[in-house]
């Protein structure tokens, strides 16, 4: 029976990590994520865990830890953000090439300079090349159930990636709300036990993990993994109807809000999607046909049904929470726009940056991105690249 609770983002996401109990936790603490090892590292030092905890002095060596872990046969999380992750770079790049599925929570926060520690995507947005998973959440109920559908995703057998389950910072990583819980056998039934085919300590075979290899192998590298990453699109989906049919909640890639007329639409990803939905229901309130696509998978991307989605849209915002320093697009406005592009679809596409820095975003803020949708729709634009919110 589903259990109802109050909890922040990172107390949900701790929740289900005591529900999960994965085998070890290597993590430093960075503001905001910090909660999420503080949380789990009671319930190690409670007993309600069988996790080996493991307190490192540095984010880097939180994430060495981990892949020394998982390497070794250990279902592996860490929790970071921001700076922190920055400072895990080499090794994210090493966790997914040796297609470790260690789980990341990432709660999302700017990366310096200026010091900043509220909320924006810079630190997902540049490990998106990393190769691994990743997976934004709206609210606080979809970085509980997010975290619960992580190891499905990432330990299975045609796919084997890690993977980051995303939430903003203080935006939900802090604020309370009502969230439905599994049962604890629930969930630990849903995830399962962890069988790796390959591990280190396996004494009925041998492998080698993080070996340099040639230029005669390398590529071949690559690909195994690009097309690990391109079945995880499938496998994500499956392990979403799957969450569905036992909790009734879930989209698997994205969601549509009043896309089924909209003329002009939002794509978008994060807590926004929330404040959106309130302009989107005032603006069709006053017979204005919007709607808006928020994103839940990033990683991979699903450009052929976002692409479907917007088919008959005449322009749509594409809003990008970080800044790519290109003068051209954000990854949002890079990937929709490649999207459209190859599907044929010719429509106005706007790309803004906007919540920089936690940023506040308001109702009245989209409403005035879909004046500038409903201008660009009727009369065209040059001007394709935009901030929200911003004093010029």
């Amino acid at each position: 029976m589903a259990k109802r609770d109050r909890l922040s983002g990172n107390e949900a996401v701790a929740e289900a990590l005591r529900q999960i109990n994965p085998d070890v936790m290597p993590a430093f603490p960075i503001t905001p994520s910090t909660e999420i090892p503080q949380y789990f590292s009671k319930f190690c030092a409670n007993g309600q865990v069988d996790t080996e905890f493991i307190p490192v002095e540095s984010e880097h060596s939180a994430m060495s830890a981990a892949i020394g872990a998982e390497s070794a046969g250990a279902r592996t999380v860490s929790a970071t953000s921001s700076a922190g992750m920055a400072y895990m770079w080499e090794e994210l790049y090493l966790a997914s090439a040796n297609r470790l599925p260690i789980a990341l929570a990432l709660v999302n926060r700017a990366l310096s300079g200026p010091i900043n520690i509220n909320c924006d995507h810079s630190d997902a947005m540049g490990a998106r090349d990393a190769g691994w998973i990743q997976l934004f959440a709206e609210t606080n109920q979809e970085a509980y159930d997010n975290m619960v559908q992580a190891y499905r995703i990432a330990e299975h057998k045609d796919v084997r990636l890690p993977i980051m389950i995303c939430q903003d910072g203080f935006i939900t990583s802090h604020a309370v709300q009502n969230i439905t819980l599994m049962e604890d056998e629930e969930v630990r039934n849903f995830v399962g036990e962890y069988q790796p085919e390959q591990y280190l300590l396996n004494p009925n075979g041998t492998m080698a993990v993080g070996p340099y290899s040639v230029s005669n192998h390398y590529m071949e590298a690559r690909r195994a993994q690009a097309e690990a990453m391109h079945n995880a699109k499938d496998v994500i989906k499956a392990v979403a109807e799957e969450f569905a049919a036992v909790t009734g909640r879930g989209v698997a890639w994205f969601e549509e809000y009043a896309m089924e007329d909209a003329e002009l639409a939002i794509v978008l990803m994060g807590s926004a999607a929330g404040t959106a939905k309130d302009a989107v229901d005032n603006l069709r309130a006053a017979g204005k046909k919007v709607g808006l696509i928020k994103i839940r998978m990033f990683r991979p991307f699903p450009a052929e049904e976002i692409a479907e989605a917007l088919k008959n849209v005449k322009a749509v915002a594409l809003m990008d929470r970080t800044e790519s320093f290109n003068d051209h697009n954000g990854p949002i406005g890079a990937d929709v726009s490649t999207a459209l592009f190859r599907a044929g679809k010719l429509c106005e596409t706007i790309n803004y940056v906007y919540g920089l820095g936690g940023r506040d975003v308001r109702v009245e803020d989209i409403e005035k991105v879909f004046a500038d949708l409903e201008e660009a729709a009727a009369n065209g634009t040059n001007d394709h690249y935009r901030y929200m919110g911003v004093r010029e």
